[in-house]
């Protein structure tokens, strides 16, 4: 983050509307997606999520969240309502990033740049994005938490309408559709429904808003809550996403779930209805994860990277760590059977002793793309090792790690030695060991956690912290 950091949005709601202690609240977040299941398998290309204080929506927003869960984007584009601040058309934050108590989550600047310049309604702006003097707006900051913890590593574009009118909301869908196209982008409108009706009343209001969200009709929503029919205070940002996403490949409105305060309060006189959909597309082809345990340990990891490719993939490993000795630059050549994006790690050895191992926890690049980069990181930038020479360069063996996705990790038996690699963290602290570092070592399910916990510079029984992060992930070695 290059940002300075009074360019950066700092958290208004945190210790309010979720808890502030960084450990807390993953294991809050944690806590929901473990009581909720995936609700389809369609991949999402919006999200309609509340934004009340957890303790109301929280699981209701784990529900579209969940859906996340194995996929990856570049940008999250967030859009939510002003509810301190009355301005025209739809501001698009232009300082550095948004930052929660999980830490800074960077603005994708060109791309919001790219959004505030196709019409004058969309405009770079800090307008409903300031903290304010007492309580800043609350909608957009409450979604990123979640975020940050299904996705990890992302860009956001944090838009706040300012008003509703059905002008600037057709407008705001225009420009999304145009700009996010032939992006890795995910749109999230961050709503609530009616607000303090009997739960009897604020279900018929509700309904009306759930059919058209559920029909993919956003002309039918905005007609529905201009006539007074339905409630929404991000009625705008709803509209503008499923406007938006119809352009972007968007085909249905793949679930929806319903619940009101009450059933978190018990007072049902007073309640305010919340609404959680995902609008889905065609789904990419991806190799089956679902494989878990025993049965997981049986079939061995899910092989992704076609025995054909292999060589390509160790090709331009080499050939990248070679051009960067020469003091060239390099692109390593396309491979459409591997422009997946997978969690990666490149390790070098000589002689059986490590060189050098880089690489990355969440799938950011294309698999070949990433290769080349983490080669060189592994050869030139790993801060235990000089910078491989050439004399070296021609005795170096490389081994490449295919990651899937971090998995939560709920009980320690859940962990395989052999199977499963590690990662924790722990207040600033973090630290992973892959699947072959314990099976090499030989140590068992107690040592394989102690040692993790001393990658991360923790006394070897953090693990038990209660506020300790535990994942466990498998790797395709080879």
């Amino acid at each position: 983050m290059s940002a300075a950091d009074s360019d950066i949005r700092k958290p208004a709601v945190a210790g309010m509307f979720y808890p502030a202690a960084p450990g807390e609240l993953a294991k809050t977040i944690a806590g929901y997606f473990a009581e909720v299941e995936k609700p389809c398998s369609g991949y999402p290309i919006g999200l309609i999520v509340p934004h009340a204080g957890y303790p109301y929506s929280g699981r209701l927003a784990a529900r579209a969240y969940k859906l996340l869960d194995g996929h990856q984007y570049d940008t999250v584009v967030v859009i939510s309502p002003s509810h301190t601040v009355f301005f025209q058309g739809a501001s698009v934050y232009n300082g550095g990033g948004y930052e929660t108590p999980l830490g800074v989550v960077e603005i994708d600047q060109e791309l919001s740049a790219r959004i505030a310049g196709i019409h004058p309604a969309v405009h770079l702006s800090r307008k409903g994005h300031a903290t304010g003097a007492t309580r800043g707006e609350h909608s957009l900051e409450v979604q990123l938490p979640f975020l940050q913890v299904v996705l990890g590593r992302f860009k956001l574009v944090a838009i706040v309408m300012g008003d509703q009118e059905e002008d600037t909301v057709r407008a705001l869908g225009e420009v999304l559709a145009a700009a996010l196209t032939g992006t890795n982008s995910l749109l999230v409108a961050s709503t609530d429904l009616s607000h303090f009706h009997s739960e009897k009343q604020a279900r018929r209001l509700d309904a009306r808003v759930q059919e058209a969200v559920e029909k993919y009709d956003p002309a039918l929503l905005l007609e529905t809550l201009s006539s007074g029919q339905g409630e929404a205070c991000g009625g705008g940002p709803m509209a503008a996403v499923m406007m938006a996403s119809r352009r972007l490949g968007g085909a249905e409105v793949a679930f929806t779930d319903y619940t009101t305060s009450g059933e978190s309060t018990g007072d049902f006189e007073n309640v305010v209805g919340y609404l959680a959909a995902a609008i889905t597309g065609k789904e990419p082809q991806v190799a089956d994860r679902s494989l878990i345990g025993a049965e997981a340990a049986m079939a061995g990891p899910v092989q992704e990277v076609p025995d054909e490719d292999r060589p390509k993939l160790h090709q331009i490993a080499r050939d990248a760590i070679m051009a960067r000795l020469q003091g060239k630059s390099y692109t390593p050549p396309t491979i459409e059977s591997l422009d997946k994006r997978r969690g990666l790690f490149v390790t070098l050895t000589i002689d059986g002793n490590l060189r050098g191992c880089i690489g990355h926890i969440r799938a950011q690049l294309p698999l070949y793309e990433a290769v080349a980069e983490m080669a060189q990181a592994a050869a030139f930038e790993d801060p235990r090792f000089p910078q491989l020479t050439s004399a070296e360069a021609e005795r170096i063996e490389i081994e490449l790690s295919v990651l899937t996705p971090l998995e939560w990790v709920h009980d320690f038996d859940e962990i395989e030695v052999g199977r499963d690699g590690l990662m924790i963290k722990l207040e600033m602290n973090s630290g992973l060991l892959l699947p072959q570092v314990a099976s090499e070592y030989g140590w068992d399910r107690v040592e394989f956690l102690e040692q993790t916990c001393l990658k991360a510079g923790l006394p070897k029984n953090s693990y038990r912290d209660k506020h300790a992060e535990i994942y466990k992930f498998s790797a395709e070695v080879f």
